[in-house]
């Protein structure tokens, strides 16, 4: 072989490095990936397929091993199984093809925002312009701050602005808008959601759930180190969301027996907007009753059918503080697969599986 010929060859092959895991091939495969830390189990066969630009989203409890499960496709913890990132293992990947936003990152304190992205933008052959990338995560105006001297969100901002700089073509978030304030998580949501639309294929894990029904393409629901569910979520509200339902707040009153058999009859006389069974959510045999820990449940109603609600409440002589109608959500679904409880005047999950730490395996 001359030198030529040998040179062609070096080059095809780098060439071949550079653009594996292009095309239709899967960017991210995990085929049975395994990692315990002692006796805890914290991936138990993991089988994880994410495709080219899509928006592939990982929800679970904390400790269910969504971290652990990044840090094994990143190349950053050893973890038992196949793993393939972009065509190769994953510390085997060309670093400027990746983007990572750990769960806990701590930059230096003493750079301002722009030092700190031009920084890491310096770690690549190429990098996006910095002012761009500040204005992507709306963290222009506070550029030349010391990041000391930030609130949390605008970190958080920051260090997404360090893990975008090189324009990956797959970025991985773990909890990227954690203490971001909505105006905040509105500039992280634009900026994943046109990264996508360019062809950046991206790994969210999230304990937002609306923010994971809004970005991402597909959703893997994790508990316990094993994947429980994986589909569209309108697919997985459709399947495990449950069906409509109306929230009655009776102030801490609670109904007997005999006042929810009398309404559950009025019910079922009424106008209600229930349907028939046939994949939108509603009961079969109409809306049902249960109580909750603030007052009542109505499942299966309508909003057309809330005043039938009402009017039966006052024939049985029932007064409520407020009203609360909400169609089935991917929360709905995270609630139902994890065993978790949900309490809608505290507005959040009653429990869960929790590290010694309080983060998340």
């Amino acid at each position: 072989m001359n030198e030529t010929t040998a040179r062609s060859a070096v080059d095809a092959d780098a060439a071949d490095a550079d653009t594996a895991g292009t095309g239709d091939d899967p960017v991210v495969v995990g085929e049975g990936v395994r990692k315990s830390y002692g006796d805890v189990v914290a991936l138990d066969g993991v089988d994880v397929t994410v495709e080219p630009g899509e928006v592939f989203g990982l929800i679970g409890p904390n400790g269910a091993g969504k971290t652990t499960l990044v840090r094994a496709l990143t190349g950053t913890t050893d973890a038992e199984g196949s793993i393939a990132v972009l065509g190769s293992a994953p510390d085997a990947v060309d670093p400027q093809r990746i983007g990572l936003l750990p769960q806990s990152f701590d930059p230096p304190e003493r750079l301002t925002a722009r030092e700190l992205v031009g920084y890491y933008g310096g770690l690549y052959d190429e990098a996006r312009e910095v002012e761009a990338v500040l204005r992507d995560v709306g963290m222009a105006d506070d550029a030349d701050a010391w990041y000391e001297t930030l609130s949390g969100g605008q970190r958080r901002r920051t260090c997404v602005a360090t893990a975008v700089v090189n324009d990956p073509d797959l970025l991985f978030l773990d909890e990227p808008t954690t203490g971001i304030d909505p105006a905040g998580r509105r500039s992280i949501h634009r900026l994943v959601e046109r990264l996508a639309a360019a062809g950046t294929t991206v790994f969210l894990t999230s304990h937002a759930m609306d923010e994971v029904e809004r970005l991402a393409d597909r959703v893997a629901l994790l508990r316990g180190g094993s994947v429980v569910a994986v589909g569209a979520p309108a697919d997985l509200i459709a399947e495990h969301g449950g069906h409509p339902r109306l929230e009655v707040d009776l102030d801490g009153s609670r109904l007997d027996d005999a006042e929810m058999e009398t309404l559950a009859g009025a019910l079922e006389e009424s106008e209600t907007g229930a349907v028939a069974e046939d994949g939108t959510g509603t009961p079969a045999d109409g809306p049902t009753v249960e109580s909750t820990a603030d007052g009542l449940r109505v499942l299966g109603v309508r909003p057309e059918g809330i005043g039938a609600v009402v009017d039966a409440l006052g024939t049985i002589g029932v007064e409520f503080e407020s009203l609360t109608w909400a169609e089935p959500s991917l929360e709905d679904v995270y609630l139902r697969l994890t065993g978790e409880e949900y309490s809608p005047r505290a507005g959040g999950t009653a429990s869960g599986d929790v590290t010694g730490d309080g983060g998340d395996r």
